[in-house]
């Protein structure tokens, strides 16, 4: 609070007039870059590929903030900006026939699923696993030392998503007993 205050050019005990804490410091300004996803999709396409396209803008808000990515996942309040974008992906799923609490289930995990793969962009390979004695790990570290498969990281992305949101909102018809 004491370097928000003195960049503001006041103190930290003025901040505290219009918030009670740091936690709704940074409520709010998760909040300000959720606008950054505006304006949203149309909703007139296919309700998958539409939660696909919010999935990368969601994921490319991460790559330019990723202090965001800390802060997704403690609890937080939802200021008008989350609340907007949370309304948006209902009206986006408004043509799939399930339960509401399946298509906020949905949103839940399509927004950690995307945290995490925007995660595991901004950690390095090596980073992640150091530098391996090959004679403790013979196996990681060869499988480290081949070339990508086919297929890009887009790619799994798009298809974690797809088969994520199918998955959780696309019914199966109900067992003839």
């Amino acid at each position: 609070m004491r370097a928000v205050a003195t960049a503001l050019g006041t103190s930290a005990g003025s901040l505290y007039r219009y918030l009670s804490s740091r936690d709704d410091l940074l409520d709010l300004m998760a909040d300000r870059v959720t606008g950054e996803l505006r304006p949203y999709p149309s909703t007139e396409g296919d309700w998958l590929d539409t939660m696909l396209l919010v999935g990368r803008e969601q994921r490319a808000l991460y790559q330019r903030h990723p202090w965001l990515l800390d802060l997704v996942q403690g609890p937080s309040g939802f200021g008008p900006e989350s609340l907007a974008w949370f309304d948006h992906c209902l009206r986006i799923l408004e043509p799939v026939h399930c339960p509401v609490t399946a298509k906020f289930e949905a949103i839940a995990m399509m927004t950690g699923v995307v945290s995490l793969f925007a995660r595991s962009e901004t950690t390095a390979r090596s980073r992640a696993f150091g530098r391996l004695d090959p004679g403790t790990y013979p196996h990681l570290e060869a499988a480290l030392r081949q070339p990508p498969g086919p297929g890009s990281r887009q790619d799994l992305f798009e298809r974690t998503l797809r088969i994520l949101l199918t998955g959780l909102l696309v019914a199966e018809p109900a067992d003839e007993a």
